[in-house]
């Protein structure tokens, strides 16, 4: 009897922690800035990250990664519609780096699982993440502000 009941335990908590997990994924959530961070890391800077007027769309892959060919769809798929637009604002920009070739940035920013995506401003300030594929409408609006001289989310 006390077989069954640590079984049905640990099939709940198995349960729960799948459904979290699952309800995160794709979704996009904004960081908090981080207080007294001067400067673009050296790493970030060397991928052209804080170094123009636009957003840039940061995405970790790698050739055995399924989904992050979807996420590469997905970012492709904003950036040509706000291109398209033709609104005189910076187009963001799509970089996407290979996880096994730079492990070290993957590190530095805690990324824990393939397909992990950043959008920083600007300015090289990281301001959300997506754990997953993102929804290219939730793309869409957390990109929108960062596209607006002196973004209005500082």
């Amino acid at each position: 009897m006390t077989g069954i009941i640590v079984l049905l335990v640990v099939l709940v908590a198995a349960l729960v922690v799948g459904t979290v997990l699952r309800s995160r994924s794709g979704a996009v959530r904004a960081v908090a800035a981080e207080p007294g961070a001067a400067g673009v890391d050296p790493l970030l800077s060397a991928l052209g990250i804080g170094v123009g007027p636009e957003p840039t769309v940061l995405h970790f892959s790698a050739p055995w990664c399924g989904p992050c060919a979807a996420v590469r769809r997905v970012v492709t798929q904003v950036i040509d519609n706000f291109a398209a637009a033709r609104d005189d604002l910076p187009i963001p920009r799509d970089v996407e780096v290979d996880l096994d070739e730079n492990p070290e940035l993957a590190r530095k920013l805690g990324v824990l699982s393939l397909p992990t995506t950043f959008l920083f401003d600007a300015n090289g300030t990281e301001r959300f993440r997506v754990s997953g594929v993102p929804n290219a409408a939730d793309l869409t609006s957390a990109l929108e502000p960062l596209r607006a001289p002196g973004d209005f989310l500082s």
